[in-house]
């Protein structure tokens, strides 16, 4: 059928409506989405390009006992540049003396800059990096370069921060300050002091800015908004003594490199207070090295072998069913318990508890506990109760091993239990749990909290101080108290621990040598490894200092028993910590411009860049360069007089904010 004019007509009218009307529809979703949702999709837009985000606070430091910096937050800074930012006249009269700068900042040729700048301009790239992860000194001078030093606006510049934890003395005693540690989906988690207090004390209150997106993944700040300033955390003061920790620390790896072991700890601890001194925990790595890899005298629990004959004597002393003299047949030094086999390293006969302790027999502390404990094993357990020895200590950091002794009813208890526990095995504790008994009887029976903290402090004003916490008043009476220091004395003089013994210096203690695996036979069979432990205190007459050495799996080729392996390492601290420490103590508290007159201006600068928020010492300088050294710090200084710095208004050591104002006193 032939088609009509009409028919066309209608046709190209249908068509023109059709358009006409979409065209009104569009109109109208246009007036729509800027007139009724347009604020809505604005909103929208900027919450995916302008964000509140957080400015990170500066986490607060962790000091030593003498206020030496173990552990602190530095600045580490990105630099970029807004390529694109910058007007052209601005951008191609400077990019050439920018390159130029940077070229001498780095060492790369000024050419490798320019054509990768100007590339960025060209490619309209708003977030080119020019350096990562540069001290707070180096910022300064990258952002004083040409264009750099016009700012955000008209120069480009995009500065971002980031606080990098930083240890001082390097990876001493690392494991108990703590650091950060990121697991495999980017969580951040903090082990020792760092991460006990970290949410309490030490992270602080971040702060807001509002930051604009420029790319996938890319934020800069936006100027001239008002932003919310973080609030930095506290300050810990710990109890370790910086020279007591490298005493412990070098002294347990040289036991532990020549004996070939796979890891220690040693700890040292204040009789009377608690307060922990020094604390070394030591693993060998794939290549031999040893580095802090867990804190196993913390949260290592283990059979504690021949340091826990110890506990037993003093437990059947208390009860009263022996005293030292009773005597105990050992046998030709071999006995059967209950279908299980005890020796010894020899046999030693009748001898007396007193010297069944001294020589270290398994036989005989088995014997006096199965003896006067089998039919009522309980009150032996109960004895052990009384001192806590059932009871983690509390102590201040995450991940305290839990002892374990068993009583009648568990899946361990059997008739063999109470012989095995007698000598160290069937039972679990950690070192520190094991010095802390061993440094109550050292405290004249007054069992006290070990303590890793001395005070938490804002600037030099305290925040909260940590004093001495008592476990048990006295844990026995004072006639066993003696008979068991006179045992511990004479296990050096002439028991197990006599290589250790010294006519110039007194210690008293407990070797002790555990078999792994004791209760799998086939597995120990496998390696035949060892435990070796050292515990006690010292001077002998008068404690100062108590102290565990534990040392894991030496060479079976080269020695296995506490006496010559953890034993040495327990010396060596003591005494080095009494040869070495009052000399320190002495030079310390010298005059100390002598030391500085000479010192080198530069390495004085380079710290107190690196280390910004902290107060160094001026002391000695002379009054010009202290002058510039705080000033470059951010600090305003009010100086009295002129000539070399004699004093000065905050302490070493202490936490300064920008634009404090420091008083310095010259001669």
């Amino acid at each position: 059928m032939a088609i009509t004019e009409t028919n066309i007509l209608n046709r190209l009218y249908f068509v023109a409506g059709s358009m006409f009307v979409f065209a009104l529809a569009v109109v109208f979703k246009l007036c729509t989405i800027q007139f009724v949702q347009g604020e809505a999709y604005i909103a929208m837009a900027e919450e995916r390009n302008i964000q509140d985000m957080d400015i990170p606070a500066n986490r607060g430091n962790v000091y030593s006992s003498d206020g030496s910096l173990l552990a602190t937050s530095i600045p580490k800074y990105d630099i970029r540049i807004d390529a694109i930012q910058p007007k052209n006249d601005v951008f191609n009269a400077l990019v050439k003396p920018l390159s130029d700068s940077l070229s001498k900042f780095s060492g790369k040729p000024s050419s490798y800059y320019l054509k990768r700048i100007k590339k960025a301009r060209l490619d309209r790239n708003r977030y080119f990096l020019l350096a990562r992860n540069i001290s707070y000194s180096e910022y300064i001078r990258l952002r004083n370069f040409p264009m750099l030093n016009l700012g955000a606006i008209k120069g480009g510049l995009i500065v971002t921060q980031e606080e990098k934890r930083d240890h001082p003395m390097g990876g001493i005693a690392e494991r108990t300050i703590g650091y950060e540690k990121i697991d495999d989906d980017g969580n951040v988690t903090r082990p020792g002091i760092d991460g006990y207090f970290g949410k309490k004390y030490l992270r602080g209150k971040n702060g807001k800015r509002l930051m604009q997106k420029i790319g996938s993944g890319k934020w800069k700040p936006i100027v001239d908004y008002d932003q919310v300033e973080p609030q930095d955390g506290y300050d810990i003061y710990t109890t370790i003594d910086v020279n007591i920790q490298d005493i412990a620390h070098y002294s347990l790896l040289g036991q532990l490199e020549t004996y070939e072991a796979d890891h220690g700890c040693a700890v040292v601890m204040d009789v009377k207070t608690g307060e922990i001194k020094a604390i070394s925990n030591l693993g060998r790595s794939t290549k031999g090295n040893y580095y802090e890899r867990l804190n196993y005298a913390v949260g290592e629990s283990h059979e504690p072998g021949s340091t826990f004959k110890v506990m037993a004597l003093m437990a059947a002393l208390e009860d009263r069913v022996i005293d030292t003299s009773t005597i105990v047949d050992t046998k030709k030094g071999s006995k059967r318990f209950y279908r299980r086999t005890i020796t010894d390293s020899r046999g030693y006969g009748k001898i007396s508890a007193a010297r069944a302790l001294e020589v270290s027999s398994n036989i005989g502390m088995a014997t006096i506990v199965d003896d006067h404990y089998s039919e009522q094993p309980r009150k032996f357990l109960n004895r052990l109760k009384s001192w806590k020895l059932h009871d983690t200590l509390g102590v201040s950091l995450i991940g305290e091993g839990k002892p374990i002794i068993p009583e009648p009813g568990d899946a361990i208890w059997s008739k063999n239990a109470l012989p095995s526990m007698a000598y160290g095995y069937n039972l679990q504790m950690t070192p520190l749990q094991i010095l802390t008994f061993y440094n109550a009887i050292a405290n004249n029976g007054e069992m006290v909290r070990p303590r890793f903290i001395n005070a938490v402090k804002e600037f030099d004003r305290e925040i909260e101080t940590f004093d001495k916490e008592v476990i048990s008043q006295k844990i026995c009476s004072d006639k066993t108290l003696a008979e068991i220091k006179e045992i511990l004395k004479n296990v050096v003089v002439r028991g197990t621990g006599r290589r250790m013994y010294s006519e110039n210096f007194s210690m008293a203690g407990k070797t002790g040598t555990a078999r792994t695996d004791y209760n799998d036979y086939e597995a120990w069979r496998k390696d035949r490894k060892y435990v070796s432990s050292f515990a006690g205190y010292f001077p002998a007459d008068n404690p100062k200092y108590s102290c565990i050495v534990v040392i894991h799996k030496p060479s079976t080729k080269i020695g296995i028993y506490g006496a010559d392996v953890s034993g040495p390492v327990f010396k060596r601290i003591a005494q080095k910590i009494y040869t070495e420490t009052p000399l320190v103590d002495a030079l310390e508290s010298l005059e100390v411009v002598d030391k500085k007159t000479d010192a080198d201006y530069h390495m004085f600068y380079e710290t107190a860049q690196t280390y910004k928020t902290i107060m160094p010492s001026v002391i000695g300088l002379p009054a010009m360069d202290a002058l510039a050294l705080l000033e470059n710090m951010g600090l305003k200084v009010k100086m009295e007089g002129a000539g070399t710095i004699t004093s000065q208004s905050v302490n070493k050591g202490i936490k300064v904010k920008q634009n404090q104002t420091i008083v310095l006193r010259t001669s």
